[in-house]
């Protein structure tokens, strides 16, 4: 029996009017004046590629992922990243994997079901707010999914309360226009910046296909409406 409940969320009723309630409060945020990509595929066929170039163990590593840890996988789509943190942490840790995608949702709380991952819980999030527990995550995984967030502001400014103290957010993208699945890792250092994070560790990586970047909570969480967008500061070619 599963140890830890996966919560899935249900379309209903109330969570509609939630919803709609959530849409109006993204209006305080300001817009990131600049392309957002389509959501990429969710299909996990190239996990043996991705294994055989090292790439979940080197991320891992420079995360410091370790026995014990509590992680959040936003934007976890089939999992690839959340079946092996969840080896990593142990039976002591916790995986929390999250997206917006319904359906891949339901692919991964089959496998995790199948493969006996008591370490992992499952929740549907919101475009606009990742809609995780407050201080609870020692690390943040965002992977290859930052570029499809439409709300950046307003997303980044409602995760922050989820980490814990010490708590890290990692960021895996590549070097792109933000509308070729990729954003320019100054602007993404910039919008970091302008929600109250604080930019730890940089690396580019061949394996990875682009770069993987460490922020940390700076100071107080700004007043939605005195965050200021970098688009003008980082045009994208």
């Amino acid at each position: 029996m599963m140890a830890l409940t996966l919560a899935i969320a249900l379309v209903s009723g109330c969570q509609q009017s939630a919803s709609e309630k959530q849409n109006a409060t993204v209006m305080e945020f300001p817009r990131p004046d600049r392309t957002v990509s389509a959501a990429g595929d969710t299909e996990f066929s190239t996990e043996a590629a991705r294994d055989q170039a090292g790439e979940a163990d080197y991320v891992m590593d420079w995360a410091g992922i370790q026995l014990g840890t509590t992680v959040a996988d936003i934007g976890a789509g089939e999992g690839y990243y959340t079946i092996r943190l969840a080896e990593r942490v142990g039976p002591k840790g916790r995986v929390l994997a999250q997206d917006i995608n319904r359906g891949a949702l339901n692919r991964l709380g089959e496998r995790v079901t199948r493969e006996q991952l008591d370490n992992v819980a499952i929740k549907e999030g919101a475009a606009e707010d990742p809609r995780l527990p407050e201080n609870s995550f020692d690390r943040i995984f965002m992977v290859h999914m930052y570029h499809e967030i439409e709300q950046p502001y307003a997303f980044l400014w409602r995760m922050r309360p989820a980490l814990a103290k010490g708590g890290q957010v990692i960021v895996v993208d590549r070097d792109r226009a933000t509308h070729q699945h990729g954003i320019a890792p100054k602007l993404l250092f910039c919008e970091f910046e302008a929600v109250g994070y604080r930019l730890t560790g940089f690396t580019e990586q061949l394996k990875l296909g682009g770069y993987i970047a460490r922020f940390e909570v700076s100071g107080a969480r700004p007043e939605p409406s005195a965050i200021r967008t970098c688009a003008s500061l980082y045009p994208q070619s």
